[in-house]
């Protein structure tokens, strides 16, 4: 007998945890009599029927029994989407009685609106008979269809697995393929492991279900419980078979679908708050689902969509999804379109005069536009002064996808514009990446987080692949020591965001230089194919991702002049009115960029790297794309969005990597530190109320400061030049006085800074005008002031600094030159994210920066001198110290860490003075600290020169630090050179020379042999 548990345990384990569910009868599969051709229980079908529909007469219900139970189709997948159609949608059926009265009724095979209706039968060792004779592990019935279907394996034996279980039920697709035609859900379990899926999808789509509230994520309990109480509870069962399944269509092939644990839970959560926020009953800020962007976000609406259409409570609603941009959003419309079964028919308002139709008729449905559809129109009498109300109907529910950007004008704009155009309208955001900074804050605006599901639990969840960092920084030198200097005699006299607008043109036209965009090419190229040709072997596809439209064409022109390249093509959007006529061969029309689009996203197609700015890094997919090589500086959701492009499971993929050339780590660690945060929790940083009133008061002070006579209450009314000659009333009488014209500036730039925290204000449109007027004059005033042919003339200027600056050298892979052996880190790692910045301001940043490039340059030079490193080290990590701990301010601590650079930077001249070599410096430092011991310059220089030729001739060989005798031989060979030249302290020296021995020459070189 053995001594373990064997699989018939498990399956036991699991009837007993259903059995302890309210509704669950259990039965063994020998005592059904039964036809075992035939899979369902049709007499205990039957029995439903005639239970639920006994006004039907029975030859209507024996036709209805026909109809459910029979599947049209050519194939086993055509049959299963029939069938699941019957399930989840019921059928229509008119017959006539025996008077010749035409009746009409609706019939489901579940009644989902009384569970206790309904049979559930849990049968295990349950036998079919198809083209062969298989015995499934456990069943799960439903008013006698096979509805769920486990399959275990022995949790103690090694080559008892999930896959195997997989394996086999793939096998019983073949088989018995009669019980797939009813089924909706496929459990494999090895007791230690246990997921579900569809019987059709691959393994690497099947996950576990961790959450039995959707609340607390349970990972290390037993799986397979926590499946059955969190999933197969019998209410809940059903709600998943109607409504969280369904099958779409892609190239001709089914593929069903099922939500996972925080799709479902997420999706129930929105219900419950829709429910309670819509208006009249609530406020219409329903709240935020935040998902992690890859993690099944577009799948999660269109659910969630398809289960409001069928909410009695909101009688026929309008869905209406806003999206930023259409062109970066298609493929969140093509995720609606394929989910059909669920969310019905979808239209796309593609003018202003269309969506203004769609929204203005009575009935319900799902409606994509963008924002900017919400514009104000030209009419015969001139343009619109504010977007006419389009409908009142309280069930309309706006979607907004990614709700950040253009969801905040609420003050003006887009989003003011179409909360005008449904004022009874309510409002759910869904994103990857909420924005809670002060200029956009998602919980303001569209109400608390419903539900949470970040980065490093969908890591956890296989729901996306891990994302990898490796940096290899492609570095611009700068070669003049005056840069700083000279930029700020440039920009001298220009508002602090100019000047940043100008450095940030400069750095970008910087990172253009021809020698560094060579230097990237050749690597990228180098990288790519030894992760997809040599050991690696990973097939698939690569993003660039460039600074500026012009640095993309320099790099595809570079990339594709190398040997070996494989096809690359461009993404960007172009202006032929505008860009120059070399940029020709990647200007397309839209469907030819749905052509490209589908060839990248095909993972057979020679098309395998692409370049791009801003499109394809939201709103598209690929699930083939494995690296992301980054050229430009980004941060916050932007950084996640564009890293998550690598994060989609497929087939083997292990893993996405993010290769860096520009320096986005620490950017990458805080926005990952942010979004892992998993808080659920979003704050307005400063009281809205607060802000409300302190802007009422700034209002009345740039009031004041007008000149006398100036009305701008009519300036909605006004036309283009009435409104111009308005300001530049305003705008003169500021600039003739400078004080004036100082005070207006800084209350103006109070009230805008303001502006962002209070517009989600229930009052804000009693002050809209003001801000609206205020910020025309100031940019106006700032126009004068600041006029922009200086600027353009300064922008030129900072360039030519720059390029005169700088000089490009190779790419350098970072773990290289820090000497250290290469490693994944992966984005979520704890190592990682604990260096993720709090927020710091000014020269707390600058003494940041500072110690973490100190640091940097300590580790790379270390290895090479213990001694002397270690105490830089602890001399810089001691000035942070003192300077959190107030011994002295930034500019001092900053001041002293450049003490400790500068004598970093004499090193080279210190050695050549000494006329000693880098090697022999590191056992110098060793031997100069013990003056005690020995103090003739000539005698340490002999006695180093000594100490190095011994252990170089232990380091000749292999290995040399793990082996014992090597190291034995190298001590005593040591011992006796310094004996008798040493006074004291011997063994200290001598334990100090071994360490710098192994730090040193650790790793084997020829040279050296």
């Amino acid at each position: 007998m053995s001594q373990y548990l064997a699989e018939e345990a498990i399956e036991q384990a699991a009837i007993a945890w259903l059995r302890e569910q309210e509704h669950y009868t259990y039965k063994h599969g020998s005592e059904i009599k039964r036809d075992l051709s035939k899979a369902v229980l049709e007499d205990v079908f039957e029995a439903f029927l005639q239970r639920r529909y006994p006004q039907v007469p029975q030859k209507v219900l024996a036709e209805l029994k026909q109809e459910f139970l029979y599947n049209p189709g050519a194939d086993l997948h055509q049959r299963n989407h029939a069938f699941h159609l019957k399930l989840s949608k019921g059928i229509s059926k008119t017959w006539k009685d025996e008077t010749g009265k035409q009746h009409f009724g609706h019939f489901y095979p579940i009644a989902y609106d009384d569970v206790q209706q309904n049979e559930f039968r849990v049968v295990n060792q349950f036998t079919i008979v198809g083209k062969s004779k298989r015995i499934p592990d456990l069943i799960i019935f439903v008013n006698g269809l096979p509805l769920v279907l486990f399959e275990f394996k022995n949790l103690f034996s090694q080559d008892a697995t999930v896959e195997a279980a997989y394996n086999q039920v793939q096998h019983y697709t073949y088989q018995i393929p009669q019980l797939f035609e009813y089924n909706a859900l496929t459990v494999v379990s090895d007791g230690q492991t246990t997921l579900h899926g569809m019987y059709s999808s691959g393994l690497e789509w099947f996950a576990a279900w961790k959450s039995i509230d959707g609340i607390t994520v349970i990972p290390n309990g037993f799986a397979l419980e926590t499946l059955i109480k969190g999933l197969l509870v019998p209410k809940r069962l059903l709600q998943y078979v109607r409504h969280y399944i369904f099958h779409e269509l892609d190239k001709g092939h089914l593929i069903k679908k099922g939500a996972k644990y925080h799709q479902f839970f997420g999706i129930q959560y929105a219900l419950q708050e829709t429910l309670k926020s819509v208006r009249p009953y609530g406020d219409g800020r329903i709240g935020v689902v935040w998902h992690t962007t890859r993690s099944g976000k577009s799948i999660t609406m269109a659910i969630y969509t398809g289960i409001l259409r069928q909410l009695q409570e909101l009688k026929n609603p309008t869905i209406v999804v806003q999206v930023d941009r259409f062109d970066l959003n298609r493929q969140l419309f093509d995720d609606f379109v394929a989910a059909k079964d669920l969310v019905g028919d979808v239209q796309i308002a593609n003018t202003t005069d269309e969506l203004r139709a769609l929204l203005s008729g009575d009935g319900g449905g799902v409606v994509f536009s963008t924002v900017q559809k919400f514009n104000l129109k030209e009419t015969a009498t001139g343009r619109e002064l504010e977007h006419p109300v389009l409908s009142t109907r309280d069930n309309i529910i706006v979607i907004a996808d990614e709700c950040h950007r253009t969801q905040y004008g609420l003050v003006q704009g887009f989003a003011n514009n179409l909360r005008r155009a449904l004022p009874q309208a309510s409002f759910i955001g869904f994103t990857g990446t909420p924005v809670d900074s002060k200029d956009a804050d998602t919980v303001a605006v569209f109400g608390d987080i419903i539900h949470t599901y970040d980065i490093r639990q969908a890591t956890e969840d296989k729901a996306v692949v891990p994302i990898y960092y490796e940096p290899r920084l492609a570095k611009l030198h700068l070669g003049n020591a005056q840069l700083e200097d000279e930029a700020e005699e440039i920009t001298s006299g220009l508002e602090e965001s100019d000047k940043n607008k100008i450095l940030w043109a400069a750095m970008e036209d910087a990172a253009g230089a021809k020698e560094r965009v060579e230097a990237i090419a050749r690597d990228i190229l180098q990288h790519y194919t030894s992760r997809t040709t040599q050991g690696a072997r990973m097939e698939g596809k690569a993003m660039i991702v460039c600074m500026s439209r012009r640095n993309c064409v320099k790099l595809y022109d570079a990339l594709t002049a190398l040997d070996g390249c494989p096809e690359v093509a461009v993404i960007m959007t172009t202006n032929i009115a505008k860009d120059p006529v070399t940029w020709n061969p990647h200007v397309r029309t839209k469907e030819q960029m749905e052509e490209v689009k589908a060839r990248f996203k095909d993972p057979d197609d020679p098309l395998k790297l692409v370049i791009v700015r801003d499109m394809w890094l939201t709103g598209f997919d690929n699930p083939a794309m494995h690296t992301l090589y980054v050229d430009k500086v980004m941060s916050g959701h932007n950084l996640i969005q564009a890293v998550n492009r690598v994060a989609t499971v497929f087939r083997d993929k292990p893993s996405g990597l993010i290769v860096d050339y520009i320096g986005i780590g620490d950017r990458l660690r805080d926005a990952t530190k942010k979004y892992t945060s998993a808080g659920g929790s979003g704050r307005v940083t400063v009281d809205i109320e607060e802000a409300f009133s302190l802007a009422q008061e700034v209002v009345e002070l740039l009031k004041e400061q007008l000149p006398e006579g100036l009305n701008y209450t009519t300036w909605p009314a006004l036309t283009g030049p009435d409104k111009i000659k308005l300001v530049s009333q305003a705008t003169n009488h500021f600039v003739s006085d400078d004080e004036l014209c100082k005070a207006f500036m800084l209350n103006e730039k109070k009230l805008s800074s303001l502006a962002p925290i209070i517009k989600s204000h229930e009052s804000i449109n009693d002050i809209a005008l003001d801000l609206i007027f205020f910020q025309h004059v100031g940019a106006a005033v700032r126009k004068v002031k600041y006029p922009s042919t200086n600027i353009k003339k300064k922008q030129d200027k900072i360039k030519d600094l720059i390029h005169r600056s700088i000089e490009s050298e190779e790419v350098v892979d970072v773990f290289q030159m820090a000497g250290i052996e290469r490693f994944d880190i992966s984005i979520i790692n704890d190592d990682f994210l604990a260096t993720a910045k709090e927020q710091k301001t000014g020269n707390e940043l600058k003494l940041e920066l500072l110690r973490q490039i100190m640091n940097d340059e300590i580790k790379v030079r270390s290895m090479k001198n213990l001694v002397k490193y270690r105490k830089l080290k602890e001399e810089v990590e001691r000035i942070i110290s003192d300077y959190h701990n107030h011994f002295f301010d930034s500019l001092v601590a900053m001041e002293k860490l450049r003490e400790v650079a500068k004598h970093m930077q004499e090193e080279d001249e210190r050695r050549n003075q000494l006329g000693i070599t880098e090697e022999e410096e590191a056992f110098y430092e060793i031997l100069a600290k013990h003056p005690n011991a020995v103090q003739d310059f000539d005698l340490i220089k002999e006695l180093v020169q000594k100490i190095l030729a011994e252990v170089k001739k232990s380091a000749s060989q292999p290995d040399w630090y793990k082996k014992d005798d090597t190291k034995a031989q190298l001590q005593l060979a040591v011992k006796k050179v310094l004996r008798f030249k040493v006074k004291d302290e011997l063994q200290e020296i001598l334990d100090e020379v071994m360490e710098q021995a192994e730090a040193r020459f650790k790793e084997y070189d020829m040279s050296v042999a």
